[in-house]
C-alpha cells in the first residue's frame, strides 16, 4: 500500500473489483504484458480467499447467474472457464410461456448445434476464479478502500482513497455497480424507466430432475424465472409489483412454496425447499455519458436491466472484451489512453448492442405486464408462432446466446 498523501500515477485505474472489474483486470492482462501498464483496482469489500483448493461449499442461498454461451467463449479467451465451468450448470433448453395459455417457445442446444444455451453459475465462484486469475498478474490493489473523491485533470482523474491513498489515473474506470455516487459526483446523469417492481430471489428446491432447462413463465402476480442449478434444485426470480413483494417475504417456507407452486404450476413437479429470500426493485437505468475523457463507464454503473431476460452481466462482459479491443487499438494508433478518439469508437461499439438489449428486454416484460382485452390471446398466438417459424427462434436464440449482436 502506498503512502498515504503520495500521489500515484496509474495508466488504468479499475473502480470495482467485482465480477465486471475482475473480468476487465483480467481481460487487461496481454495488454499489460506487451505494454506494461501499471493498472489498479479499488475494491471495496475483503478480497476472496486466493486458492481454489481452499474449501469452498456454496450455501443453498448463494446467488447465481446465468452466462450466455458467448460469455462463456469470452471467459475461454480470458483464460478462466475451465475452472469456472467446474461449478457451472449448462442450460440445455429454455421454456418461455405464458400461465394459463397455450403459447411456448422452446429453445433446444441440439437444435442450435451447441453444447448448451448457456451456464449458470454461483457468483461467489466467479469471483474466485477471476480473482484467482487477477493474482497472478502484476495488478495493485487497493482493498479494502473506497473512492472519497474524484476530480477530473488534463491528465485524467485524482482519485482521494478512504485509507488516505492518492492516485492518478490516465484512463479511470467505473465497474463499481449503480449504488457508488461517483457518476453522480462526475455530474454524469443516468436515464431511468421505473417498473413499479421488485424481485424475489430465492434458491429453491425440486421434486424432480430439471435436465438442464431454464424456464421463464409470465403469470398474473409477475414473471417467474427458474434457472437449473446442481442436483434438484433452481434459481427462482419472481418479480412482484413493488409494495407486494414483502408479504411474500414473510411468509412461512411452507406457505411461500405453496403460493410458488399456485403461480408457476408443476413443471418441474413439486416446491420442496426455499432458501433465504432476497429483494431488489427494478429499474432501467442507463448512464447518459458512458465515456468521457479519461473515463469509461462499465456494468451496473452503465446499465441496470430487468432480469427478465438474463442479459445484464452478458452484456457488462461485451463492454468489457469491446474496451480492451478500443484500447489495443489506440496503442497501435499511438493515441494515449483516455484519448476520446479511443472512446468513441468504443462506446459506438456499444451503444447498438446496449440499444438492442435494452429494447428486448423491456419490451418483453411491458408486452407481457399490459393486460388489454384480447392480448392475452395475441401474446399466446405469438409464442407459438415463434415456435413454429424455426429461423427466427434460432436468431433469437443466438441473440440470446451473446453469439449476434
Amino acid at each position: 500500500m502506498q503512502a498515504s498523501g503520495q500521489a500515484i500515477t496509474h495508466d488504468i485505474v479499475i473502480v470495482g473489483g467485482g465480477l465486471v472489474g475482475a473480468s476487465l483486470g483480467c481481460a487487461l492482462a496481454p495488454l499489460i504484458e506487451r505494454y506494461g501498464w501499471k493498472v489498479a483496482i479499488i475494491e471495496a469489500a475483503p478480497l476472496p480467499s486466493e486458492s481454489l483448493d481452499d474449501a469452498w461449499q456454496p450455501s443453498f442461498d448463494a446467488r447465481a447467474s446465468a452466462i450466455a454461451e458467448g460469455s462463456a467463449q469470452r471467459f475461454r479467451q480470458l483464460g478462466v472457464w475451465e475452472a469456472m465451468q467446474d461449478q457451472a450448470t449448462p442450460i440445455q433448453r429454455i421454456h418461455i410461456s405464458e400461465r394459463g395459455r397455450l403459447g411456448a417457445t422452446r429453445l433446444n442446444a441440439c437444435e442450435l448445434g451447441v453444447k448448451a444455451l448457456g451456464h449458470v453459475i454461483p457468483n461467489a465462484w466467479m469471483g474466485r476464479v477471476l480473482h484467482q486469475r487477477l493474482n497472478a498478474l502484476p495488478l495493485e490493489w487497493y482493498c479494502p478502500a473506497k473512492v472519497d473523491s474524484i476530480t477530473p485533470t488534463p491528465r485524467g482523474h485524482d482519485l482521494t482513497l478512504s485509507d488516505g491513498s492518492q492516485l492518478c489515473g490516465a484512463l479511470t474506470v467505473l465497474a463499481d455497480g449503480g449504488r457508488s455516487g461517483l457518476k453522480e459526483q462526475l455530474g454524469i446523469a443516468s436515464r431511468r424507466a421505473a417498473y413499479d417492481q421488485t424481485a424475489v430471489i430465492a434458491h429453491v428446491g425440486v421434486s424432480q430432475p430439471h435436465h438442464g432447462v431454464a424456464y421463464e413463465r409470465f403469470t398474473d402476480v409477475g414473471p417467474i424465472a427458474l434457472l437449473p442449478l446442481p442436483g434438484q434444485a433452481m434459481e427462482l426470480i419472481w418479480t412482484h409489483t413493488t409494495g407486494q413483494e414483502q408479504a411474500r417475504l414473510d411468509l412461512p417456507d411452507s406457505e411461500f412454496l405453496t403460493q410458488l407452486q399456485a403461480a408457476f404450476g408443476d413443471r418441474v413437479g413439486r416446491f420442496t425447499q426455499v432458501g433465504q429470500r432476497l429483494s431488489y426493485p427494478l429499474t432501467l437505468i442507463t448512464a447518459n455519458e458512458p465515456v468521457r475523457p479519461g473515463l469509461a463507464v462499465l456494468g451496473n454503473a452503465a446499465h441496470a436491466l430487468h432480469p427478465v431476460a438474463g442479459q445484464g452481466f452478458n452484456l457488462a462482459l461485451r463492454g468489457v472484451m469491446d474496451l480492451v479491443e478500443a484500447l489495443e487499438q489506440g496503442e497501435w494508433a499511438n493515441r494515449p489512453l483516455g484519448d476520446m478518439t479511443t472512446l468513441q469508437a468504443f462506446e459506438r461499439q456499444r451503444a447498438r448492442d446496449r440499444a438492442n438489449v435494452v429494447r428486448f428486454s423491456d419490451g418483453l416484460i411491458r408486452l407481457f405486464g399490459l393486460s388489454f382485452p384480447l392480448l392475452p390471446h395475441a401474446r399466446a398466438a405469438g409464442l407459438m408462432g415463434l415456435n413454429v417459424l424455426g429461423p427466427l427462434r434460432k436468431s433469437l436464440a443466438r441473440r440470446a446466446m451473446g453469439l449476434e449482436r
